[in-house]
């Protein structure tokens, strides 16, 4: 049984790895860019989401240190993201969460 102080301590914790990579997008990110780098255009249309969004998801995980973007010296001039090594501290809570989604859908679809 954890102390009082322990479990806010560790709600502390799960809020902020909310807040860097909750929401709709940010794993779908990171689980696209594992398969290696994409350019802005082909990150929009892999993940189903608009320029917009991207664009700001994009922004937030580049300024935690997820992510890096590289302007490409080309015409039209083209933009590069990749994941840093920093994101690899993420791999075990993006696997398990493969795992258990794969659980859910038979689980899911077996009772269904």
């Amino acid at each position: 049984m954890l102390t009082e102080e322990a479990c806010k301590k560790a709600r502390l914790a799960i809020r902020d790895t909310l807040d860097v990579v909750g929401g709709k997008w940010k794993l779908v990110l990171l689980s696209t860019l594992r398969d290696g780098k994409r350019r802005f255009r082909e990150l929009s249309r892999e993940a189903g989401i608009s320029p917009r969004i991207l664009s700001k998801e994009l922004q937030e995980m580049e300024m935690n240190g997820l992510v890096t973007r590289n302007v490409c010296d080309t015409k039209p001039i083209t933009v590069e993201y990749a994941l840093t090594p920093y994101s690899e501290t993420l791999s075990e809570v993006l696997d398990a969460m493969q795992r258990w989604g794969e659980e859910h859908r038979r689980k899911i679809i077996m009772e269904g």
